[in-house]
């Protein structure tokens, strides 16, 4: 119970094509294949540009406390 079957699946698919129309269902599925070839397109160019330096996340230094665990001051400038 709760899961779809394969005629299930089916129904749900011609009811779509009965409501968006054969070319309009076509057209929009044409569209999502030219996405995913622009996305793997895209993603090749990345990994083979030599000039192109590898893009990194520096971590950044931890902020120092201004107080000890006795709450002595550590440091007095300020930033």
């Amino acid at each position: 119970m709760g899961g779809f079957s394969p005629i299930h699946l089916l129904i749900l698919a011609v009811v779509a094509i009965l409501l968006l129309g054969g070319g309009r269902f076509s057209s929009l599925m044409g569209d999502v294949a030219k996405g995913v070839k622009n996305f793997k397109r895209g993603m090749s160019e990345e990994d083979t540009d030599p000039a192109k330096p590898a893009s990194r996340i520096e971590g950044q230094k931890g902020a120092e406390p201004a107080f000890d665990r006795d709450g002595n001051r550590v440091r007095d400038e300020q930033r």
